[in-house]
């Protein structure tokens, strides 16, 4: 009997002897194999995201590209106070003094042009009568982007206490102009006035590389204009900047 405990006894030394040397072993696999799962999942995470927010981006560009495309130059729209074009092609400038002319507005707003260019250089290349431009176009020379267009242009709705107004500008420019016009202009109405030069509808834009182009690229300042609700940046000569805001707004 007594040597059987002993045998036993040294068994059970030899025994936990044995298995606290197999510790090791046996959990340092184990802490060994969690941190690549933690990064797996974290990448499948991740992919999920981006891949949200490729779907998410591809959705609203057809969304945007579909809406500009359906837009339509109103044939005979109601008279309003106003009018402002906002520079980037003749037929633009056509169309705000054809509005003009035939008293749609008191006074049009050319918004964007360049310093280089003269009253009477303007004037001309529009085509319009030499009196009515005389009494009743005023020119914007500050603005360089849609931003400066709409800040100049609440400058002069504000001065002339207007409360309509006929906005023109081509069709894919259309959305970011009224989101960037109705963020300063909050106490005058827009009409919309969409010049449309290309028909973009039945997704025409699809098989034109030309106005895919620049669709793709008006979504995208679409997008930052949006951005710029949320975080208020301005651009800058050497990129963006926080924007300052008004106290107490």
């Amino acid at each position: 009997m007594p040597h059987f405990r002993i045998n036993h006894g040294m068994m059970d030394a030899r025994d936990s002897t044995d298995t606290a040397g197999r510790l090791p072993s046996l959990v340092a696999p184990s802490l060994g194999h969690a941190k690549p799962r933690r990064m797996g999942a974290v990448l499948r995470v991740a992919g999920m995201v981006l891949l949200s927010l490729m779907v998410l981006f591809a959705g609203g560009f057809g969304w945007f590209a579909n809406t500009v495309s359906h837009l339509t130059t109103p044939t005979n729209p109601a008279k309003a106070d106003a009018i402002i074009v906002l520079t980037g092609g003749q037929s633009r400038l056509d169309a705000a003094m054809d509005l003009l002319a035939s008293g749609k507005g008191e006074r049009l707003l050319i918004s964007g042009v360049h310093p280089s260019a003269s009253r009477r250089q303007l004037q001309v290349a529009m085509g319009g009568d030499k009196r009515l431009f005389s009494c009743c176009v005023d020119i914007d020379r500050a603005a360089l982007d849609t931003i400066g267009n709409a800040e100049e242009s609440a400058k002069w709705v504000e001065s002339h206490a207007y409360g309509t107004i006929i906005l023109v500008t081509n069709n894919y420019h259309m959305p970011r102009s009224l989101l960037e016009m109705g963020r300063l202009l909050r106490n005058a109405k827009l009409e919309p006035y969409p010049v449309v030069n290309a028909n973009l509808e039945n997704g025409g834009w699809l098989t034109k590389p030309e106005a895919l182009r620049v669709l793709f690229t008006e979504y995208n300042k679409y997008l930052l204009a949006l951005a710029r609700g949320i975080v208020p940046v301005k651009p800058t000569p050497h990129g963006f900047a926080l924007a300052e805001t008004a106290a107490g707004g």
